[in-house]
């Protein structure tokens, strides 16, 4: 027992627990998740932050010691966002000729998005940080991060509603669309990619190739459109 005491204060206090931590609870959702067929109940980015969460609560860790080295995983979601662009070159003679509409499709499930939570967060008369960085919640959390930035937000709300909001969408999407009828892959995909962006396109390339590659399509235009138009929106109306 004195040895593994040991042991817990020497990972807990170097950059190794957060990287060891956040590397071993997510392969061990992942197989889980395998094992229990995919279900959309079972994320494992869910689970990962639940276990973890509860770990440093109950370890009374501090999240910076965590993040020391949880920072490595972090900067690869930079590197992450660009490589969707892949599923965007695959398919860039279908977008050319369906531009119209996919830019349609996104421009209003933006809207639909991030408009009525700023709605919400006004109606409730929410702090004025709070409304900044909600609007960007259906954007990918390192675009997030920098719109709210850019708009008067606090980036790491920003970043927290974003997780909450592709959790959320991941899922739900399912049931959603079953409930709705909808049986196309690349409608599936384009919804969750518009509303959940990378998590819920995660979800939709680990469920049909084409739900995930629209998904892809639909993230991609989500974060050119978002990083555009948002902040363009506060400046002239807010």
């Amino acid at each position: 027992m004195n040895d593994f005491v040991q042991l817990w204060v020497y990972l807990s206090t170097t950059p190794l627990f957060g990287l060891t931590a956040t590397l071993v609870t997510y392969v061990l959702a992942t197989t889980a998740y395998d094992r229990l067929i995919r279900a959309p109940w079972a994320n494992p980015v869910l689970w990962s932050v639940l276990c973890i969460g509860g770990v440093l609560l109950a370890t009374d860790t501090p999240y910076p010691t965590y993040f020391a080295g949880a920072q490595f995983v972090h900067v690869l979601l930079g590197p992450a966002v660009v490589a969707l662009g892949w599923p965007l070159w695959q398919r860039r003679f279908e977008l050319k000729r369906r531009w119209v509409a996919i830019t349609g499709a996104a421009v209003a499930g933006g809207i639909a998005a991030g408009g009525s939570a700023v709605a919400l967060a006004w109606a409730f008369d929410m702090p004025t940080e709070v409304v900044r960085s909600l609007a960007s919640k259906s954007v990918t959390a390192p675009v997030a991060m920098g719109i709210a930035e850019r708009v008067g937000g606090v980036p790491a709300l920003a970043a927290v509603f974003a997780v909450i909001t592709g959790l959320v969408g991941a899922m739900s999407g399912k049931y959603l669309f079953d409930w709705l009828g909808i049986t196309s892959w690349a409608v599936r995909g384009f919804a969750l990619g518009t509303a959940a962006h990378g998590i819920g396109a995660a979800r939709a390339l680990q469920v049909h190739t084409d739900a995930g590659a629209y998904a892809g399509i639909a993230l991609g235009v989500q974060v050119l459109l978002s990083s555009i138009l948002i902040p363009l929106f506060f400046r002239w109306f807010a």
